[in-house]
């Protein structure tokens, strides 16, 4: 597969101080999916690109019970910003999120994008450097998650591609 096939990615994997970076930076994700993903599009990238952060869930995911889709990253932001005055979040966030992903939210736009220059400009965005970046082939990662029954974890295998690859680090 030639490199201009791949996407350029930003990898985090998921952290309170994650969870709070995007709470405070980015406010509540423009869309939530009951498979546990939370996503915002900002137009952060470099040269003003649009990026698709993805919040992607863990293998397995099972919502919290009462609370809802849409209100889940809101109540676990929260309950981790007020730590101490309240109850605590409906689940730790690393058993509800695996890791974070930024990338170029459309396709025709990722071809343009360096990886070195999506590290600074998400860097910048949310304030955290990523653990990892490069380029990556969604779709094999899609496949699989979606034959496992969504048991796979999305965020290995991102992480694997990106340290395979020439331009991982």
């Amino acid at each position: 597969m030639k490199d201009t096939e791949k996407t350029p990615t930003c990898v985090w994997r998921t952290t309170p101080e994650l969870v709070l970076a995007l709470d405070e930076r980015f406010g509540e994700p423009v869309d939530a999916y009951v498979n546990g993903s939370q996503v915002w599009l900002r137009d952060d990238g470099p040269t003003g690109v649009t990026l698709e952060w993805r919040l992607h869930p863990v293998a397995g995911y099972v919502r919290p019970p009462g609370v809802g889709t849409y209100e889940l990253f809101a109540t676990v932001a929260l309950a981790l910003a007020t730590e101490g005055s309240g109850d605590g979040p409906p689940a730790p966030p690393e058993r509800l999120w695996e890791g974070l992903e930024a990338f170029p939210a459309y396709g025709d736009e990722a071809a343009g994008v360096d990886p070195e220059q999506l590290v600074v400009a998400a860097t910048g965005a949310l304030g955290i450097p990523p653990d990892a970046s490069g380029r990556v082939n969604h779709t094999p990662i899609a496949d699989e998650w979606e034959r496992s029954g969504r048991q796979i974890s999305i965020v290995d295998a991102l992480l694997h591609q990106l340290s395979q690859g020439p331009h991982g680090f």
